[in-house]
């Protein structure tokens, strides 16, 4: 167990017998199951709802509709990203936001103070909880105990298990097919009982946070306050596609259009390494002729392609494209490594 957002969390389940590679093969070969209960949650509702919400976060609320999911970002004044959140349109009178946890808080005070009159905000952090079911066999998991399994990708449906609400979800943060299931607080631990059990007899198991980060990063998927934060931009993490470039509103427009036009200075970027070593976060990258170009921001050993792997921040002017060859400084080796397209295994996330 460890600390991690304020919460305690499970780095891996000794059950599993094999640890974070166990649980990081489960998922992407037959599923995983994950509690991720310390997320964020709110609820924000009242007339126009969906019209206030699309004002503060940067993705467009109005290209989807009831009963879709969408990736989103709340960023400051100049760009920088206070959270990444995922909103749920349950109708345009109501939209459920789900931030990471230690920046709920203040994710969902900036949305209330900023709320009109006739709109609530209702921070229901413990109110409910968050399991996610991931892997090429979730869905055979999920109708095992007649849950809906079928709906398009970010999309969810509001349902019961064992008489009980919740909210099936087809979303994730693997790159595998998978869902996020949100049931009452009071009505967790029967769910995640249910879930383990029925994943176990499709050769499935637990996995905790060691798993859930090495399957992200093999994906590029970014870490907020690691490959996105107050100090990286969208335009910097490559997270471009989840800001409504066209919305005449959102908080850090002004600031994300300008550094949109004049090209970021830095871009984010995956890393594989060549030779033996494991990179972590904030690692100096260096180019060919040993100038310092960067840093990492993630790094781990990836199970998948047996060899470490990292996110970095570089800079645009070291003009480095896919199969550049660079550096990476682990503790005062230098062990090589070369720029890949993101993701770095395939996604089968649709």
């Amino acid at each position: 167990m460890a600390d991690f957002g304020g919460w305690e969390m499970p780095i891996e389940y000794g059950a599993s017998g094999g640890g974070v590679l166990a649980e990081h093969a489960a998922v992407r070969e037959a599923v995983g199951v994950f509690d991720v209960s310390h997320l964020g949650k709110a609820t924000v509702a009242g007339a126009r709802a969906r019209d206030f919400v699309n004002r503060c976060l940067t993705a467009d609320l109005g290209r989807i509709s009831s009963g879709q999911a969408q990736y989103t970002l709340c960023c400051a004044d100049d760009g920088g990203v206070i959270d990444d959140v995922f909103s749920y349109l349950v109708s345009d009178e109501e939209v459920f936001l789900m931030p990471n946890a230690a920046n709920a808080d203040e994710v969902i005070e900036l949305i209330a103070d900023a709320a009109p009159h006739g709109v609530r905000v209702t921070n229901q952090h413990t109110d409910f909880a968050v399991i996610a079911v991931q892997g090429p066999r979730s869905a055979e998991v999920l109708q095992a105990l007649d849950l809906p399994s079928d709906m398009k990708y970010v999309s969810f449906v509001d349902t019961d298990f064992d008489g009980r609400p919740v909210r099936v979800c087809r979303t994730g943060y693997t790159g595998e097919h998978g869902y996020e299931l949100i049931p009452a607080w009071s009505d967790a631990a029967a769910l995640w009982d249910a879930l383990t059990q029925t994943a176990r007899q499709f050769g499935g198991m637990p996995a905790g946070l060691g798993a859930r980060d090495t399957l992200r990063t093999e994906m590029g998927y970014p870490l907020h306050g690691q490959d996105l934060s107050r100090a990286i931009t969208p335009v910097q993490a490559g997270s471009s596609w989840a800001v409504g470039w066209q919305k005449a509103e959102f908080w850090g427009r002004d600031a994300l259009l300008a550094e949109r036009a004049s090209g970021a200075s830095r871009r984010l970027r995956g890393l594989a390494v060549t030779g033996r070593g494991i990179p972590r976060a904030h690692m100096p990258v260096v180019d060919g002729a040993g100038i310092l170009i960067g840093e990492t921001t993630s790094g781990t050993f990836s199970p998948t392609l047996k060899h470490g792997i990292a996110l970095a921040l570089l800079d645009s002017a070291a003009g480095l494209e896919v199969d550049s060859l660079v550096s990476i400084d682990v503790r005062g080796r230098f062990i090589p490594a070369a720029v890949v397209a993101l993701p770095m295994v395939p996604s089968h996330v649709r």
